[in-house]
């Protein structure tokens, strides 16, 4: 039997893993336009100089060989006919499958701004590439200011690393405060406070809304809707991602925004699964994993379900401030209850409904966070128990063998 997985993120690592495990006979091959299998989460170590490509590596140098999975890096995977069960390539060649893994992840958006999707020195900051060709444009123009669209998780990285070079950064965030997705007002104004202090700019509330280029057709400025003209050496687009699909156009596999599977992270094709970020299902590392997991399995003919949708969870460190963000950030409809606790240096905010936990965010002291997930995920309903007891001392042992109405299928003795 030959499995084909096209990708190398965290998906398709996992799937390929567990494949080995349970078909220790079966030829894995791997396909993908990246020639390093890294970690996302740790790009910004890259750009900003603290480590190399091998540094954010998820899986040791030994993986593929030890796993006996033959990788195809550096190629382009340019469609999938799934009645001949072929992928064509870049390369001018074809591989055929058995089973076929689609874990292609997804690539970085572009705004529909004036100059920026046909200017020379825009970048995303999705992959090891992305990054790569940052590093080159600044040492090439020996960068001093750089311009990012959108202040969530990966545009904040940009700045993080850009500071860390010595670079000024300005930012601009259609929202009210940066991380609108993570923070509400008061946790995004202690991470704004730190990056300002580290030389960054923020404009939010505000879109950019032109640009001006030169005879190179290369952005200079960056003009927001506010008149104001930003000067850049070039601009990082982090406001969003879409799944990467596009090389699928021709393949007949039902897709709307992202590829349609269902419980069992089948595709509208038979023998072809799909996993992580191209499913539109979550955008977060672990879920990733899981569904790459999930899928092995039944390729492997082993059938399981993927049930985990939740993947609403960000663990968030910038300048050594901490925090844990699940769930809501802020009250969801009406009759809500929100519970805040501060100090000096934490920030703690909870929102019930209906006796359950909908959200919770820590800030500064995230010990003992492991249950919040769970409490959140499965509707675990809290009334008796924060009758005696206040919502940010809840420990796991108050809850044990509870099912989600509240009553305990069975007691501790």
């Amino acid at each position: 039997m030959r499995h084909v997985i096209i990708g190398c993120g965290a998906a398709a690592m996992a799937a390929a893993e567990r494949l080995r495990v349970v078909k220790p006979e079966d030829d894995i091959i791997m396909i993908s336009k990246d020639t390093d299998s890294h970690s996302r989460c740790m790009l910004h170590k890259y750009l900003g100089g603290e480590r190399d490509e091998r540094g954010i590596a998820f899986r040791g140098e030994d993986f593929f060989r030890k796993n006996q999975i033959m990788w195809a890096g550096g190629l382009m995977v340019e469609g999938v006919d799934t009645k001949a069960k072929e992928i064509a390539l870049s390369s001018g060649g074809v591989q055929p499958y058995d089973k076929l893994l689609i874990a292609s992840g997804a690539v970085y958006s572009v705004p529909p701004i004036p100059h920026f999707r046909t200017a020379k020195n825009v970048f995303g900051f999705r992959d090891l590439s992305d990054a790569q060709k940052i590093r080159e444009e600044i040492r090439r123009k020996q960068a001093k200011q750089v311009f990012i669209v959108g202040s969530g998780l990966v545009g904040l990285d940009v700045a993080y690393a850009l500071l860390e070079l010595g670079i000024k950064v300005t930012v601009a965030e259609m929202a009210d405060r940066i991380l609108p997705l993570q923070t509400d007002a008061v946790s995004a104004k202690a991470y704004q406070e730190l990056f300002e202090k580290a030389g960054a700019s923020f404009r939010l509330g505000i879109g950019a809304s032109d640009s001006l280029v030169n005879e190179e057709n290369e952005i200079t400025h960056v003009i927001l809707s506010n008149g104001e003209q930003i000067p850049c050496d070039f601009v990082v687009a982090a406001a969003g991602v879409r799944p990467n699909i596009e090389f699928l156009r021709d393949s007949g596999l039902a897709a709307e925004r992202a590829l349609t599977v269902d419980e069992y992270l089948r595709t509208s094709a038979e023998d072809v699964y799909a996993a992580g970020d191209v499913t539109g299902l979550s955008g977060i590392w672990p879920n990733a994993m899981d569904q790459g997991r999930v899928a092995a399995m039944n390729m492997a003919g082993m059938p399981v379900a993927y049930t985990d949708r939740f993947c609403i969870k960000n663990t968030i460190n910038f300048f050594g401030l901490t925090m844990l963000s699940v769930g809501a950030v802020e009250p969801v409809g009406e009759d809500c209850q929100v519970v805040v606790r501060e100090s000096r240096d934490t920030y703690k905010k909870a929102i019930l409904k209906d006796g359950r936990l909908l959200g919770i965010q820590l800030q500064g002291d995230i010990s003992g966070s492991g249950i919040w997930q769970y409490l959140i995920k499965n509707k675990i309903h809290l009334t008796e128990i924060l009758k005696t007891k206040d919502i940010f001392h809840v420990s796991y042992a108050d809850f044990y063998g509870m099912d989600e109405t509240g009553e305990y299928v069975y007691k501790v003795k």
